[in-house]
């Protein structure tokens, strides 16, 4: 362990991906889900703070913060991106993502975390975990809406979650990127791959359909779904709101932090899909308080919005590593008292 004269733990983005595996993020997001059931887990208030810059600078600031008893661990999370309706930075590298760490017990600053690959997998992680209790036993057909980031970990995730799968479909929105994903995975995975021109192909007689774009628009409708069939939104308002009460069972990460979102937050205030509609929570799931899959041809919903969280407690993991591997730049020691020049 650090000792109380080294500075603050950088650890770059570079050194984050060879320090966690797809399979520890999802046993870390199942972990906090379970924290959060047990009431550990305390978030700011407000849980997040937002400076969202128009026009001509197009530039997004959000700030959240939360404590973690059982670690124990405080973390603040903040980043940034650029947003002009043609060129969004979610995402991608080029977008600030950091996470500083610090020892609840003392406030002493610990580290700080560079969060592209951590945030990117826990986001996939956090969404498709609940496939454990609300998914089909054994999917054959996969349906990805989207091929960025978010539907490529997705893809890792359920290779991690499912043996058995045997044809996926894919869609974007413009062929050569579709086709591309299509001809890498397929080759390495060795399964199936096939793009496809509408998101009504790829979902429809899919056993798992995952909405996993940047898009603000509706991308999946009800209809679409066969029974038994499972989908998984990343937040935004990938599954149309007015078919969220014909389904089976809705589960979400938070309530709360989903009535944040202006879309989620329009369709509750208006009656379309209220908190009686609602299933339960994902933590709920993981503690049995409420019921998983109970039928075969249930047809079932998981949306997610992200907990900081999540990210607190896979940032800290990856710290640990860090640690452990002598890895990430150790800042210079800023030293202990009052701040000024000697007197």
């Amino acid at each position: 362990m650090a000792s109380n004269n080294e500075g603050v733990l950088f650890v770059p983005y570079a050194d984050t991906v060879d320090l966690l595996s797809v399979k520890e993020a999802l046993r870390i997001v199942e972990d906090v889900y379970r924290m959060q059931g047990e009431g550990s887990v305390m978030a700011s208030s407000p849980p997040s703070f937002k400076l969202d810059v128009g026009e001509p600078f197009h530039n997004h600031w959000h700030v959240k913060c939360a404590l973690l008893k059982e670690i124990p661990i405080t973390g603040v999370r903040l980043y940034n991106y650029f947003d002009d309706g043609d060129r969004n930075t979610v995402g991608q590298l080029e977008c600030g993502r950091y996470i500083i760490l610090a020892d609840p017990n003392t406030g002493t600053n610990k580290a700080i975390v560079e969060e592209h690959w951590t945030y990117a997998i826990r986001s996939a992680a956090a969404t498709l975990l609940p496939l454990k209790w609300l998914g089909p036993k054994n999917p054959r057909i996969v349906g990805l809406v989207g091929v960025g980031t978010m539907a490529t970990n997705a893809l890792r995730c359920l290779m991690e979650l499912y043996d058995g799968i045997e044809e996926i479909r894919c869609t974007s929105r413009r062929p050569e990127t579709r086709e591309a994903f299509a001809a890498k995975w397929s080759e390495k995975l060795g399964i199936k791959i096939v793009p496809m021109e509408s998101i009504k192909e790829v979902v429809s007689g899919a056993d798992i359909g995952i909405g996993g774009t940047t898009s603000d628009e509706i991308m999946c409708r009800e209809t679409w779904l066969k029974s038994g069939a499972t989908y998984v939104s990343f937040t935004r308002r990938e599954f149309e709101p007015e078919g969220w009460t014909k389904l089976d069972k809705v589960v979400v990460d938070s309530w709360e932090m989903n009535m944040k979102m202006k879309h989620f937050r329009n369709s509750a205030e208006n009656g379309v899909f209220t908190r009686d509609n609602l299933h339960g929570e994902i933590h709920q799931l993981v503690h049995g308080q409420v019921a998983g899959r109970e039928s075969d041809t249930e047809r079932n919903l998981i949306h997610t919005t992200g907990l900081v969280a999540l990210d607190i407690a896979m940032c800290h993991y990856v710290y640990e590593k860090a640690l452990e591997k002598g890895l990430g730049i150790r800042l210079p020691f800023t030293g202990v008292g009052k701040p000024g020049p000697a007197d």
